[in-house]
């Protein structure tokens, strides 16, 4: 499989202003030196703690936000510094679901105008052929025909992340960018969206980045996982040897969080003490160049870090 998308160096510095005008005091690192790969027809899922940086990559990769530095090829083509009517034609293939469908879609516009929208921005088709497209889009998503006229607010949460999911289907694209679709909705709707995600990923080729904090829904989803942690990429792997074999302390740590599905199995918890914003304001320790190093108190895991790092660099 060839890459459809190509990660290097991404960082992402958001400025915070302080004074009566507004200079810029600080930075705020949210994403820092983050590289990865996206094949065609893959999904890499991204996770890690509330924030991390994971939203701010994918905003980061759909240019919803600038990049500080770093580099992001779509089918080897650079656009990080495009201006925006340079990146227009690449964003009929680079579409998103966002975590709050309701949020996210016009409440002013009817369902079928909210579907056909990205159509009639990218294409120049008739309208007998966007009813068509639209009608058979909503199909797709296991929404009924006479729902095309409803508004937003009369559907529920998981009709309404359907409705979100066929807009990004609309324009045909090649990479949708997940960020949380799952998160706000209820635990069996969660599997409906899923499995419907998965189902016209096989029928349409595409390739998903999808961003959760679900790590069983990441497993169950992701051809490959790379773990967040402070703004940068601490492992990156195949799910099956990442939820197997995870190397690197922070993913061991972050793995014992899930909750085991038997009351009377209890899994050992690695608790990671210290502020993860403190960690981030300090220097880490230069011999050992790893973020995870502050708020890890275990003279344990420390020790683990560091073997991490002799034995595997490239996960730090």
């Amino acid at each position: 499989m060839s890459n459809l998308l190509e990660v290097r160096n991404l960082t992402v510095h958001y400025p915070i202003r302080k004074g009566v005008f507004s200079r810029v005091g600080a930075h705020v690192h949210a994403v820092d030196d983050v590289s990865f790969t996206l094949q065609e027809g893959e999904t890499l899922g991204l996770v890690g703690e509330s924030g991390c940086g994971k939203s701010s990559t994918a905003k980061a990769i759909l240019k919803l936000v600038d990049s500080t530095s770093g580099e992001i090829a779509w089918r080897g083509q650079r656009i990080e510094s495009l201006l925006p009517a340079r990146m227009r034609p690449f964003r009929r293939e680079l579409q998103a679901v966002f975590q709050d469908p309701y949020s996210s879609l016009n409440p002013r516009m009817r369902a079928r105008d909210i579907v056909a929208e990205p159509i009639r921005n990218f294409e120049s088709a008739g309208e007998e052929e966007i009813r068509e497209r639209v009608s058979a889009l909503f199909d797709k998503v296991g929404l009924r025909a006479d729902q095309m006229v409803k508004y937003p607010y009369e559907f529920s949460g998981g009709q309404r992340q359907r409705l979100g999911i066929a807009r990004a289907l609309a324009p045909r694209p090649r990479l949708i960018v997940c960020d949380e679709p799952v998160s706000a909705l209820d635990v069996s709707v969660q599997a409906q969206v899923i499995n419907l995600l998965m189902s016209l990923q096989d029928e349409f080729g595409l390739s998903y980045l999808f961003v959760a904090h679900d790590l069983a829904v990441v497993e169950h989803i992701s051809h490959r996982v790379a773990v967040m942690y402070l703004g940068k990429i601490v492992e990156i792997a195949e799910t099956a040897s990442l939820f197997a074999n995870p190397q690197h302390p922070y993913t061991v740590a972050l793995l014992s969080a899930v909750p085991v599905p038997d009351p009377r199995s209890a899994r050992k918890r690695i608790i990671l003490s210290g502020d993860a914003e403190a960690a981030a304001m300090s220097q880490a320790v230069p011999a050992l160049h790893c973020v995870l190093t502050k708020p890890c108190d275990s003279a344990t895991l420390r020790s683990a870090i560091e073997r991490a790092i002799d034995a595997a660099p490239q996960h730090c």
